[in-house]
């Protein structure tokens, strides 16, 4: 690992010291928030695949009973119903706060369950259809709603571990070289200076 470019001073071994113990600590933090993240990473990923598969679940079971409605009445006679039909829905946002990190979550509000089947001569199950499907609505919003946290937790866990990789393969190791660098030209130094003196001492006292 090259050294830094510098004077091999006393002032700048502090410096380049200081430095390194600034680069060390912030090592050590950041390697921390990496493993913590990745913890939090690895939790809402298992929330994903449960949820998709809840998704899955709640699918194979809405559609098929759609599809049973659709031919039990016709298409017509079930878009009347849904035309009868009238849920407003709530989607608000929350913070969420993960790992030390910001985030938005969303939430969809259903509205009071209501039953269907008992005028406009509606389709006995519709109020089944319906139930299904509210319940996959709130699913998919939920997921998608994770997926973006999980997104985004895994660009700060690729972020971060630049940063650990750069403090740990460059900014370190060139620290260190550079205050080995500078600490044997000072003792050399040091060491050419007692020479110099002693030969001098030696010199003054055969003057003497």
């Amino acid at each position: 690992m090259a050294k830094l470019n510098i004077a091999p001073t006393k002032s700048n071994l502090l410096a380049v010291k200081e430095q390194l113990a600034i680069s060390t600590e912030g090592y050590d933090l950041l390697d921390q928030k990496r493993e913590i993240l990745v913890m939090e990473l690895m939790r809402m990923v298992e929330r994903v695949k449960l949820l998709e598969k809840s998704v899955d679940e709640c699918i194979e079971k809405a559609y098929p009973a759609l599809k049973n409605m659709l031919l039990a009445v016709g298409g017509d006679r079930v878009e009347r119903i849904a035309h009868a039909v009238e849920y407003k829905f709530n989607i608000t946002k929350k913070p969420v706060v993960i790992g030390g990190m910001n985030f938005t979550s969303i939430d969809v509000q259903l509205p009071k369950k209501q039953l269907f089947s008992s005028f406009l001569g509606t389709f006995p199950d519709s109020d089944e259809v319906m139930t299904d499907f509210f319940e996959l609505l709130t699913l998919l919003t939920k997921l998608a709603s994770i997926r973006t946290i999980v997104w985004r937790l895994a660009m700060e866990v690729k972020k971060t571990q630049r940063r650990v990789n750069a403090l740990d393969k460059m900014v370190i190791p060139q620290d260190k070289e550079t205050v080995k660098y500078i600490e044997s030209v000072l003792e050399e130094r040091e060491r050419e200076n007692v020479f110099v003196l002693k030969a001098l001492k030696h010199k003054q006292e055969q003057k003497s």
